[in-house]
């Protein structure tokens, strides 16, 4: 397995791979490393088969594949921060995938088959944890300028935040009869493979173990109260819109003492009224006179930096481009900025006096008729 924790690498795929190629490159790689296969090294194969199931579940899925595209594991959101098998929501592709198993392999009436590690030989008994909190969405929109060059922001901002007065317990707990204080609860059902064992968060105490027997007045029983703060979120030159910055660890409180979510900021750029992005490169109309395009000048022109002045040849007709190198948009997580692309153009009034008139006429004696198509 590589060392580098790519997830493409992880399950040999290129990074153009469609997902029927993920899906195959999956299913080849679980049938090789699934603990029940690997009886003499069950450690080291739950290890990989868990590593491999990661790599799944976030290149198996557009949104997170894209983001993970984008921004590396640092886009990619789990609930707690690591990959646990309460996170993998492809079960349908492991029940194709080891059906084929069982044939494979020869698993007997009357063995047990845990899909996750977690039942059957070699297994381990999962402890109750805290449910995280939920993770926050929060559109932020900024101008052009910010986009390209970072900017901090401070957003308002009503989170679930521990309550004070329990500590964030929801008031005196008990043991959950339920799942005895696991918070996993465990099915055992017959099939032609044998018998096979699913384990789920327990309905009654949610996955936390413990039940509240008198709850807190304050947050009644939540261990959590909503409250407002101000949070400052660093943006980083480059992005745009559709990009997204994970604050880790900051969103709202989990019940009864579960860790905190995530905040997700999404990025919207605003449009701009005289530039138009193009990648890291901006483009930007320049309008001049018929006279300044015949005898050339000088203009002063905008940029994100300020005004420059932008020396306009003679003879200069409409289209053609200047460019104006390290103006444009900063790159996202490198050094420098693309160009700017001024696109000077002849300037037409939408109307004009009699003498205008009459002068253009003159003028048109003078220069002549422009050349026959």
């Amino acid at each position: 397995m590589p060392k580098n924790n790519d997830y493409y690498e992880t399950l040999g795929v290129s990074k153009d791979a469609s997902t029927q190629e993920i899906k195959k490159a999956y299913k080849k790689l679980a049938r090789k490393h699934h603990p029940d296969v690997n009886k003499d090294n069950q450690k080291e194969a739950e290890k990989k088969f868990k590593k491999i199931s990661e790599a799944y579940e976030v290149l198996a899925d557009p949104e997170k594949r894209s983001n993970y595209d984008r921004f590396g594991k640092e886009g990619v959101h789990f609930q707690g921060g690591n990959f646990t098998w309460q996170d993998f929501s492809h079960q349908e592709d492991l029940r194709d995938i080891f059906g084929d198993i069982f044939e494979t392999f020869g698993a007997g009436r009357g063995g047990l088959f845990d899909l996750f590690g977690q039942g059957g030989t070699g297994s381990r008994r999962r402890r109750a944890h805290k449910a995280p909190g939920e993770d926050v969405r929060i559109p932020l929109e900024i101008n052009l300028k910010e986009a390209s060059e970072g900017t901090t922001k401070k957003i308002k901002i009503r989170l679930f935040e521990q309550c004070k007065k329990c500590g964030g317990k929801g008031g005196t707990t008990q043991a959950c009869s339920r799942c005895n204080g696991n918070g996993e609860v465990q099915v055992t059902r017959s099939s032609f493979f044998g018998q096979m064992v699913s384990v789920s968060t327990c309905p009654v105490c949610k996955g936390t173990g413990e039940v509240v027997k008198n709850a807190c007045s304050d947050c009644h029983g939540e261990g959590r109260i909503k409250k407002e703060k101000q949070i400052s979120v660093r943006i980083p030159g480059g992005v745009e819109t559709g990009n997204y910055i994970p604050l880790r660890g900051e969103g709202n409180t989990g019940l009864r003492g579960g860790p905190k979510g995530n905040i997700i900021v999404e990025i919207r750029v605003k449009s701009d009224s005289k530039f138009k992005r193009e990648g890291n490169n901006l483009r930007l109309k320049v309008p001049i006179s018929y006279k300044m395009a015949i005898e050339g000048g000088k203009i002063t022109i905008p940029t994100l930096n300020g005004k420059v002045k932008l020396t306009i040849p003679a003879g200069t007709k409409s289209g053609r481009i200047f460019i104006l190198k390290g103006q444009g948009m900063g790159y996202l997580y490198g050094t420098g900025k693309g160009d700017l692309f001024a696109e000077a153009y002849i300037w037409t009034p939408d109307k004009i006096s009699k003498k205008a008139k009459k002068l253009l006429g003159e003028l048109d004696k003078e220069i002549g008729n422009p050349p026959k198509i």
